[in-house]
């Protein structure tokens, strides 16, 4: 548990860049630390460098500069990062100190900043990054795990290389773990809107009251009129490999998408990004592009991230461990390295949908607890932030 009350699976250190120009000297800083051994005998997980391709040349008044600021503000005062270090170029749209004022980021003992051009250049900035991440690891000083109740645990319903056998094996196994979360009193996050295209319904059903059945509406309805100014349709979603897994209709991919989502109320809509405020089974708007959404999810608060796949896939999202679950035995055998459930033995009837739930929901605390997962035991998870751009780069 952190000194502000908020609890971590993990406790790495951030070096966040504010822009792609930034974003050499963070991964340097960053490798150039992990490299030593010293913040690894203090307590530290790591120093994971959170960059991305933009940050400039964005309208300020833009949707994709204000989900930009978000994810980066939701990630500096992520609870799996024991504090952050910011870095800016000097002259980009995404002003650093801007950004940390507008955000409330103004916590010192979580978070430093600086810009390369008032530092010096490349070589004293990296130098500067090493140094300040030092001083405020002794400061901190080593970080003990301790028992918290299950409340504490947000975990990202997210599926990728979806399949046939996703919707009825491993999506709702792990729907039946979200709802074991949810009874226990944590919280779960759905996302991906157009992979809920057709079965939002399920949804809106369970929505706690009608503003926040109507938040879900007026989302899809955006959604109808982005994909259609941008020449696409919602309804013509499953991607090649999705079709070569059994799936030839976004219905038919959504009924299984929404599975991940159990059974509980659904408590509240959020924006992309936005930061999780009431409990339970919460849905966030994203895109089916899984590191945009997961991204999203994190910077929402998710400590944990739940991937189902049934084609196979080998993502990690740092900060937050990722578990896989596997839709069926084939893939999982061949991909052993990269999973961590075999679902595929609901089909195979060896076991119940709610026999895999409860292993997964198992799991899922084993992990928050420290144990690794199979993408954090390969290393994974250091390229996967990917920030939702929506509008015109100038």
């Amino acid at each position: 548990m952190r000194r502000n009350g908020s609890v971590g699976t993990r406790n790495y250190i951030g070096i966040l860049s504010t822009v792609n120009c930034s974003a050499t000297v963070a991964k340097a800083a960053a490798d150039s630390l992990d490299q030593s051994a010293e913040l690894s005998q203090m307590g530290f997980d790591g120093v994971v460098a959170i960059t991305h391709g933009t940050g400039c040349a964005i309208n300020t008044e833009s949707e994709g500069f204000a989900f930009l600021e978000r994810v980066i503000a939701g990630y500096a005062q992520h609870p799996n990062f024991a504090f952050v270090l910011i870095i800016g170029l000097g002259c980009e749209t995404n002003q650093v100190k801007a950004l940390v004022q507008r955000s409330g980021l103004e916590d010192a003992s979580r978070l430093s900043y600086f810009n390369i051009q008032e530092a010096g250049g490349t070589r004293s900035s990296i130098k500067m990054a090493r140094e300040r991440i030092m001083e405020m690891a002794v400061q901190h000083g080593p970080m003990v795990r301790q028992s918290v109740p299950l409340e504490h645990l947000v975990v990202a319903l997210q599926c990728g290389g979806s399949d046939g056998y996703s919707g009825i094996t491993a999506n709702p196994a792990l729907g039946h773990a979200a709802d074991l979360i949810v009874q226990q009193g944590g919280s779960v996050i759905l996302g991906e809107t157009p992979e809920i295209y057709g079965a939002e319904n399920l949804l809106v059903d369970r929505a706690t009251d009608e503003s926040i059945a109507q938040k879900l509406l007026d989302r899809i309805d955006w959604w109808m009129h982005y994909t259609e100014i941008n020449g696409a349709e919602l309804n013509n979603n499953p991607s090649p490999g999705n079709k070569a897994g059994g799936l030839s209709t976004i219905l038919e991919k959504s009924l299984g998408a929404v599975a991940k989502g159990g059974t509980s109320s659904l408590n509240d809509v959020l924006e992309y990004a936005e930061r999780m405020t009431q409990r339970g089974f919460n849905f966030m708007d994203s895109p089916g592009y899984d590191p945009i959404s997961v991204t999203g999810q994190i910077a929402s608060g998710s400590n944990v991230v739940c991937f189902t796949t049934g084609r196979g896939s080998v993502s990690g999202f740092k900060p937050a461990p990722c578990l896989k679950l596997a839709t069926n035995t084939p893939m999982y055998e061949k991909m052993q390295e990269d999973m961590d459930i075999n679902c595929g033995v609901i089909v195979d009837g060896t076991a119940s949908v709610e026999v895999v739930g409860e292993q997964i929901f198992e799991q899922i605390i084993a992990i928050a607890s420290g144990d690794m997962s199979a993408s954090e035991s390969l290393g994974y998870g250091n390229n996967e932030f990917v920030p939702w751009m929506v509008g015109a780069v100038t």
